[in-house]
């Protein structure tokens, strides 16, 4: 069963299709938030933890047709929970800001708009072993031809989801703005198409505004 919800710290993910720019608007919050003197952590999913990276490489890399999406599901969920057990709830309950690159909405789209009633197995393992969403998820929303031309352009190893192409870059962004939509207390939504610096201003903004000050000393 997933561990109980009442956390000191605070808890913000980002989202976004594959080359929004949210894994470098993650790090800058976390630059950003540490000079001001909170006491904050930044992590990825998957990954994050010894045992999620081992699986993070599982997923990410080899061809789109390595996995199917239930497969994927169950390995996400794996590596979830262990980030979890072992980084995230240690440090909410110690009372530190987390920053996730990436959390339980992107399964939600990713593997769960892949074929009739995926979403309803994400959503039914999500409650059984994670029970745990955040406090704050920024999307970071861009054009996906535009990001799918960054993400490739990048060259790396993990390039198995960009390798699906456009249209399933087009269906994450619909599928960001619906949730965005549904849990409007959660999400804020970003607009990724400006400078990297006016971005990571506009999140810094919105963050602050939510968080309480830091402790001095």
């Amino acid at each position: 069963m997933p561990a109980p919800e009442a956390r000191r710290g605070v808890f913000i993910t980002f989202e976004g299709i594959d080359g929004s720019g949210k894994s470098t608007q993650a790090r800058r919050l976390y630059e950003a938030l540490a000079a001001r003197g909170h006491s904050v952590d930044l992590t990825r999913e998957p990954g994050g933890s010894e045992g999620a990276e081992q699986i993070r490489s599982l997923v990410l890399e080899g061809d789109p047709d390595r996995w199917s999406a239930e497969t994927e599901i169950l390995l996400f969920t794996a590596a979830r929970r262990d980030h979890l057990e072992k980084r995230i709830w240690p440090a909410l309950d110690a009372g530190r800001i987390v920053i996730c690159d990436r959390f339980a909405d992107s399964t939600r789209l990713y593997q769960g708009l892949r074929g009739p009633g995926l979403r309803q197995q994400v959503d039914r393992l999500h409650e059984m072993m994670i029970g745990t969403e955040p406090d704050i998820t920024f999307v970071i929303d861009l054009d996906p031809a535009t990001g799918l031309s960054r993400a490739k352009g990048r060259q790396t190893a993990e390039e198995r989801f960009e390798d699906f192409g456009e249209g399933l870059q087009r269906q994450m962004r619909d599928g960001f703005l619906d949730l965005a939509r549904a849990h409007p207390e959660r999400f804020i939504v970003i607009d990724g198409a400006r400078s990297p610096d006016a971005v990571a201003a506009d999140v810094l903004d919105r963050a602050s505004a939510r968080l309480p000050r830091p402790v001095a000393g």
